[in-house]
């Protein structure tokens, strides 16, 4: 099986991020929130907070506003008609069709960009869809954890990624694994 982050990874960029330009631009009061999620983002990217730490800190304000802005049923097709631009053109000569995506993502997001790549298998961050709440944040040691509660001791036979450093779990349990710096893949394990 190949696994593959996504963001920086398959994706050019934080489609996350990118996620939350889509909102601001169709919900102007989101613009208030903008200081705290370029800070939170910083903050998660540099390794400054642990896990826990960021759902504490952030996990209550996302849950205050998802349900008054999300329609999972058609913003994930609507970004993606958009952003589809931005899957680069290296996972197509990578891909294989055990292909597992691991990422910090939304699932509702993730879901739909799986159905247009003809990706089977993902593990993405879980909103529930009714409360709004996050139910699973896979992060960092979070995905190691998800990946073996889901495949056990499958073997990952390439793995590739754009932070050795969030996804050193996987990268361990990996036979090869390749970093991913825009449109340039090498080989670190």
């Amino acid at each position: 099986m190949n696994v593959f982050d996504f963001d920086n990874t398959i994706y050019d960029g934080e489609s996350t991020l990118d996620l939350f330009f889509y909102y601001l631009v169709r919900k102007p009061f989101l613009l208030r929130l903008f200081p705290t999620v370029l800070k939170a983002f910083s903050k998660y990217k540099k390794g400054e907070v642990t896990l826990n730490q960021a759902l504490e800190e952030y996990a209550p304000l996302i849950e205050k506003y998802v349900l008054r802005i999300v329609d999972f049923d058609n913003d994930p097709r609507l970004f993606w008609d958009k952003h589809m631009k931005k899957i680069k053109p290296l996972y197509d000569e990578l891909r294989s069709d055990d292909d597992l995506i691991i990422t910090a993502s939304p699932e509702f997001s993730i879901e739909e960009v799986c159905k247009r790549l003809k990706i089977k298998r993902y593990l993405a961050s879980r909103v529930n869809r009714t409360t709004g709440k996050i139910e699973f944040a896979n992060l960092r040691e979070n995905k190691i954890n998800a990946f073996h509660e889901l495949y056990g001791n499958e073997k990952i036979e390439a793995f590739y990624t754009d932070s050795p450093e969030n996804d050193a779990p996987l990268i361990e349990i990996s036979e090869s694994a390749y970093l991913v710096k825009k449109n340039t893949v090498t080989k670190i394990k």
